[in-house]
């Protein structure tokens, strides 16, 4: 069925190269966003610890012990921050038991390592560097700290991560709208032959005309050459169906007349071949129909309108049956099929309902979930067909009751019609009894 040849939700080529253009683009900037950040915090981690170090050496070569074993600085430091309360820079110096600190520091220390790393007055963050070193005439090691404020860094930093952030989003979406664009244009040969393909289908054109990219170019041409060659197989089918019916009507009426008048064992022999000469002709003349017509693609139909034409038509020829058809097809409905084709099919099957129906004939749409496709429903409260027979009667030339006249084409030349639409015909037993054949044609596309 139309139903089974076709996936759902498939996404536009437009929306599978957006989506992987902002899913990398999300993650490029999100890595720059996270990174970057972090290696600039690390450099100037590394900044403040060289100035540190060049500290550290300058009070390592200040730092002497007196006559009293009393340690000391021999000297002032170059930074006078030292010297200024919580200025942000400290030293602090232990020996043995002595402890001396920068006057910054002023009455407190440097506390230990934590979890939050060092801390100094104000409960300030500090990056601190540390080295130990001995002095002549002593016996223990001096343990000397210098120290500095990284909340003037850390704030610095997140200045410069606020202003990174805007930059990449202002980036982030100035690349994707050029994404778009550069995606728009590139498709842009695609929504052209997309009109042009709605065109041959309306019927307006026979041929995808305009230039395109040299990699369309090929299937533009080779598309091209099917449609040609679709429509000129398909006039000269028709026109061979044409003359070959016009050709052989008059030597069968001839032949028959002529039959009619021999004796009757002659007669029993040569009419079942005359017929089966008639079933072959009907047979392979409705082949020649299924081509279809001339703009396929555009075709389209109202099958309440044709229903109603069929069944006023076979009210005369059954009248003697007293058969009521029920339409119950809204008048909108449309299938894309060509209007002889539909009365074909449909006709086929209304026949065959009117010859095997008791009292009713019922054609309803039943619901499908596929919108690309109308199931047409006519069913009949005669005795239909067992359902391990169902398949068998669309065979050529299969029919169950051979009481009843017919050539057993009909199923079949409407289950090849449906197919040849992309269609299919369901058959199956009726709630009524009788038989419940299902027409599943495809819907005009917008």
């Amino acid at each position: 069925m139309l139903a089974n040849k076709r996936k759902k939700g498939q996404p536009s080529i437009r929306n599978r190269l957006l989506s992987a253009a902002a899913i990398w683009l999300m993650a490029i900037i999100l890595t720059a966003g996270y990174l970057v950040p972090s290696f600039i915090k690390n450099y100037l981690i590394e900044q403040e610890k060289t100035q540190l170090y060049i500290y550290l050496d300058q009070i390592t070569a200040l730092v002497d012990i007196d006559s009293h074993g009393r340690v000391y600085l021999d000297g002032r430091l170059s930074n006078p921050r030292f010297n200024s309360p919580y200025s942000g820079l400290y030293w602090s110096l232990k020996l043995n038991n002595q402890h001396l600190r920068s006057r910054s520091l002023w009455d407190t220390t440097i506390s230990g390592n934590t979890e939050d790393g060092y801390q100094g007055p104000n409960k300030q963050s500090l990056i601190v560097v540390k080295r130990k070193f001995l002095l002549p005439d002593s016996d223990y090691p001096v343990e000397l700290s210098v120290a500095v404020n990284q909340d003037r860094l850390l704030k610095t930093l997140q200045q410069l991560t606020r202003g990174l952030w805007l930059i990449l989003t202002i980036m982030a979406i100035g690349i994707l709208a050029l994404t778009t664009l550069q995606v728009s244009w590139s498709l842009w040969p695609l929504r052209k032959l997309r009109r042009n393909l709605k065109l041959v289908r309306e019927g307006k054109s026979t041929e995808l005309t305009g230039l395109y990219p040299v990699e369309i170019q090929p299937v533009i041409d080779d598309l091209n050459a099917l449609l040609f060659h679709y429509q000129e197989l398909l006039l000269r089918a028709r026109n061979h169906s044409g003359n070959l019916s016009h050709a052989l009507k008059t030597p069968i009426a001839i032949l028959n007349n002529e039959v009619a008048l021999l004796d009757t064992p002659t007669q029993t022999k040569l009419v079942p071949a005359l017929e089966q000469l008639q079933q072959h002709i009907d047979y392979h003349l409705g082949r020649a129909r299924m081509a279809g017509a001339v703009n396929i693609l555009a075709t389209k139909t109202a099958v309440s309108n044709r229903v109603d034409a069929i069944s006023l038509a076979m009210d005369k020829v059954y009248a003697d049956r007293d058969i009521i058809l029920v339409n119950e097809l809204e008048s909108d409905i449309m299938v894309a099929v060509e209007s002889s084709d539909l009365d074909e099919m449909i006709g086929n099957l209304i026949e065959n309902s009117y010859k095997w129906a008791n009292s009713l004939i019922r054609v309803y749409q039943e619901p499908n979930n596929n919108k690309q496709e109308v199931t047409l429903v006519i069913e009949d409260d005669g005795i239909g067909i067992a359902e391990e027979k169902c398949k068998q009667v669309l065979k050529r030339g299969v029919r169950l009751d051979e009481s009843i006249p017919g050539t057993g084409l009909g199923l079949n030349i409407v289950n090849e019609l449906a197919h040849s639409y992309r269609g299919d015909l369901i058959l199956s037993r009726s709630q009524r009894g009788g038989l419940k054949a299902s027409l599943i044609l495809p819907s005009p596309r917008n």
